[in-house]
Parts: structure tokens; sequence; C-alpha cells
């Protein structure tokens, strides 16, 4: 009996035969008590009656998928003499249940750069239905087509996986839908959330957006050299950065490159550095820049004679215009600011 039939449908059964004749071959019919199930006998014209099961109420196979029931055939005689014989009533299914899913709301959490065809998590949704009205498969639910392209959904297992490379500095959270059908077209949908975290995958970047080249030797303490940019794209410790100089310079960061010490041409015209950064990730990843200061000359040197005293004896009787001595004065300046004249 199909679990849709409706209270009130009637099904004949099989009538019994006794032997004798009279009224001990008279039969009347019995069937076990049950709330769904009644036996009204209908009278043929001859006297017999003919047994039929009468449904009193609607069949839920999901519930119940079988009746066992005991039917009786008692004659008439004195004393009457009885047979059985046992009903099987299967109730054959209908596809009145849709998938279930467990959850409605699927979450979980990956890492970046994931391989293609990593595990993410598994759906599951089950139909009481039995046969194809029971068998489930699932599939997207009007995704994008970046969504798709990310991710795989196993129609059986329900298994999603990774189709493409994660990229948390793109994207850190994916929701789409997903639904479940079993054999007779019914529908049900869950959502689904993936996070994606974040891996220790770009080194900073250190930009220059401005070098003051050269600067000029006298220069106070604190002049602004180089204004800097340092970006690092990752989030949390893996984003947080922190920058040093090496090299032999009079520069340090505050976080522009600025002037610590006075400079002197004399002593060194240029400075070549290297600016570093690291991020807090372990491992951490370090950027670097060059940085090249050329010291601009200032007059902050004056001539130097060779000789603080020239002593030079002369015969009396010298010529005019006669050579006495030559004077040497030095100077560590460069250009017009080196060159010396004499008085």
């Amino acid at each position: 009996i199909g679990e849709w039939t409706l209270p009130g449908a009637r099904f004949p059964l099989e009538m019994a035969r006794d032997a004798d004749v009279g009224s001990n071959s008279l039969l009347t019919y019995q069937v076990t008590s049950s709330p769904y199930f009644s036996l009204p006998l209908k009278e043929s014209p001859d006297g017999s009656k003919q047994p039929e099961l009468v449904l009193e109420r609607a069949l839920d196979r999901e519930k119940q998928s079988s009746f066992e029931l005991v039917l009786t055939a008692v004659d008439g005689g004195a004393p009457p003499r009885s047979g059985t014989v046992q009903v099987r009533v299967n109730v054959t299914d209908a596809n009145d249940n849709a998938p279930a899913f467990s959850k409605s709301v699927y979450e979980a959490r990956v890492a970046e750069n994931l391989p293609a065809g990593s595990l993410v998590l598994r759906v599951q949704a089950t139909d009481a239905d039995a046969g194809s009205n029971g068998q489930v498969s699932y599939s997207f639910s009007n995704v994008p087509g970046a969504i798709s392209a990310l991710f795989t959904v196993d129609s059986e297992s329900g298994e999603i996986r990774t189709a493409g490379p994660l990229d948390f500095e793109e994207k850190n959270k994916y929701v789409f839908s997903l639904e479940a059908r079993d054999g007779g077209g019914l529908v049900s949908h869950c959502k689904v959330q993936i996070d994606v975290t974040d891996e220790n995958d770009n080194a900073p970047e250190i930009t220059i957006l401005l070098l003051s080249s050269p600067v000029p030797e006298d220069a106070p303490v604190g002049t602004v050299v180089a204004l800097l940019n340092v970006e690092d794209p990752d989030s949390g410790e893996n984003g947080q950065v922190s920058c040093e100089l090496s090299g032999e310079a009079p520069l340090s960061i505050r976080p522009e490159l600025v002037l610590a010490k006075a400079l002197d041409r004399e002593e060194a015209a240029f400075h070549e550095l290297v600016l570093r950064a690291m991020d807090g990730g372990d491992p951490a990843r370090t950027g670097t820049a060059r940085i090249r200061v050329t010291v601009l000359d200032a007059n902050d040197n004056a001539p130097v004679f060779s000789q603080a005293e020239y002593t030079v004896r002369v015969p009396e009787d010298i010529p005019v215009g006669s050579v006495l001595v030559t004077l040497t004065a030095t100077d560590a300046d460069e250009g017009l600011y080196g060159h010396v004249k004499y008085s």
C-alpha cells in the first residue's frame, strides 16, 4: 500500500474455504486489532462474506514501514473451528520528505595558499525516504563564477575542496549556498562560510617617496633626508614591520630618514646605506632598499699655509722682482670654496 493512499481505501483479501456444508461452512472473519485497519465484511448474494481491509488513517512509511496482521476465519459449527493466515502489509514510499542538512550554517577556517584539492569541510544531508527518493546529491546554489573557480563540491560525499589558491589579502571570507537534492527532485539549502586566515606570504615593501640628495654638510641635526613608505599587506604580527639601517651613516629613522649627527664632506663625500624592513612573522620576511646620500660642500674650512712662519735670507742687492720665497696654502673645501688667493 502506498503511503500516499487516502483513508477509506479498500483492499480485498482472499476468502477462506471450508469443506463442510450448511451452517458448518458459513464463515466469518476477524483481524488483529489495529488503529490503521478495519475489517468490515461485505456479504455476497450467495451469503458468503468477502473480507476486505479498509485503511482507517493516513500511513507514514518513515514512522512504520510494515504491519503484521492475523486474519482469522471462523465457521458456524458447534463447536466452531477456525483457521488463520498472516497478512503482511508493506508500505511503499512516497517522496514526501525533502533532504535535511545537519546544520543550517557550516563554518570553516582555512589558511591561505592551500594546495588545490585540499579538504575544507564536509556537509551532510539526510532524507528519510527510501530508494532513489532518499538518495541525496550536492551542488552549488546560484553562486558566482568566482566561488566555483576557488571551490568544488563533491556531489556524492558533500566534501568541499579548494580548486584554486586562496589569497587572504584579496579576500578573507567567502559565503555561499549549497543545495541537496533527492532523487524525486525535492531540494533543501544550507549556507557555507569559509574564513581565510593569513599566512606570512608577503615581504615588506619599501618605497622612497622623497630623497634630498645632495645634503649640505652644514645642514642641522634633525634635517629630513628622505620620506619613506613601508607596507606589508599581511595582517597581525605578519604585517607589523620594524626598520633598521645598516652601514656607517649619520642618519636615523623617526620614521623619516633624518640626520642624526653633523655631516663633514671632507671626511665622507657620500654615504651608502641599506634600509632593512622586517615583519613580525615566524619565520620573518624582509625587504630592503639601498640609499645613497651625497654631501654638498659648505665653506667650512679656511685656507691653511704649509708653514706657520717663513724665514728668508736675501742679499741686500737682490734685484727688484726677484722671487724671495713661494708660499703654499691649501683649502679642504671644493670648487670655489677651495680656490685660494693670496694678498
